[in-house]
């Protein structure tokens, strides 16, 4: 099933929500205003539609913002979502649905269908999750994680696995300094006792999701991720709760030659599977974020593709 989506905002800044009525599947949760594609029509011709017999407005320009592949009991759906720049006329609920305007850090907290949870992260957190190369030079690395930083990265991930603990604690605190000042998150690899310690957030190797049966305990408001590469990780990381992962090789990687990609295609089909936001991993450089949204991704992971040169 086609699905389409409106994100709407307000002279605020707000986003509209609209209730899901009772008699509905997922009746009483909240979701981007939209519906079904109907044949003949295109995917704008339909939001058009669905919004005027919605909620008595017109819709202008329209931008893509993530298209969400999910499986539901009984049906599957694609659901792409659009940021619609102006409308005309006043939002009613006439198909007398509750309405809702949320200001964008408050849409995680509204119950939702699966397939809009990814729609929430696109709107509201980092479309590029950088992995750090293995630190060998303490000032250079300091210098080039200044350099990301400066060019707009906020969601990083601190890879130091061969570095000696008392040497990671320095180094984490140092570069924890320098994202609390830019406002982006720092995430350390592996590690879950020094990132409680410090106030990180924490990502996890495969091996350790599978082994875990709770999610981690951190610092309030600290994120958890996982590196994941099939259905049963990811599985695994939405029963713990995870705030995100990664997943992939999506392409073929230098680091990993023996390993087979998956390709596009059986990363939406994993997507499906879950309602995490997901990092396209593999392979990827900031231009694949526009694909990475196509196949129901957040956005794309990586090493080479996102640290300064």
């Amino acid at each position: 099933m086609h699905v389409v989506a409106a994100v709407l905002r307000d002279a605020r800044g707000r986003i509209l929500l609209a209730r899901r009525t009772a008699g509905r599947d997922l009746a009483g949760a909240w979701e981007f205003p939209g519906g079904k594609v109907e044949p003949g029509e295109t995917a704008l011709q339909a939001l058009d539609r669905e919004l005027r017999e919605e909620l008595g407005i017109r819709i202008g320009p329209a931008r893509p913002l993530v298209s969400v592949p999910q499986a539901y009991p009984g049906k599957r759906i694609v659901l792409d979502v659009y940021e619609v720049d102006q409308f005309e006329g006043t939002a009613r609920g006439l198909e007398r649905q509750a309405l809702a305007w949320a200001p964008a850090e408050k849409l995680a907290s509204y119950p939702m269908p699966p397939a809009d949870r990814p729609v929430v992260a696109a709107l509201t957190a980092a479309d590029r999750y950088l992995i750090t190369p293995e630190p060998t030079d303490r000032p250079g690395f300091l210098s080039k994680l200044d350099k990301a930083l400066a060019a707009g990265a906020r969601r990083i991930q601190l890879r130091a696995r061969a570095m000696a603990a008392a040497d990671l604690a320095i180094l984490a605190r140092d570069a924890q300094i320098r994202c609390r000042a830019k406002g982006a998150q720092l995430l350390l690899n592996g590690e879950p006792g020094l990132a409680a310690d410090l106030g990180l957030g924490l990502h996890l190797r495969s091996a350790q999701l599978m082994a875990l049966s709770a999610r981690p305990v951190l610092a309030e408001g600290q994120p958890v991720a996982a590196s994941c590469h099939d259905a049963d990780e990811l599985a695994q990381a939405e029963r713990l709760g995870l705030d995100f992962v990664v997943l992939g090789p999506v392409r073929a990687t230098e680091s990993h030659p023996g390993v087979a990609p998956m390709g596009w295609e059986k990363f939406a089909a994993l997507r499906e599977g879950v309602s995490l936001p997901i990092y396209a991993l593999g392979g990827m450089k900031p231009a694949d974020v526009a694909v990475a949204r196509r196949h129901g991704g957040q956005g794309v992971a990586g090493v080479r593709g996102l640290w300064p040169k």
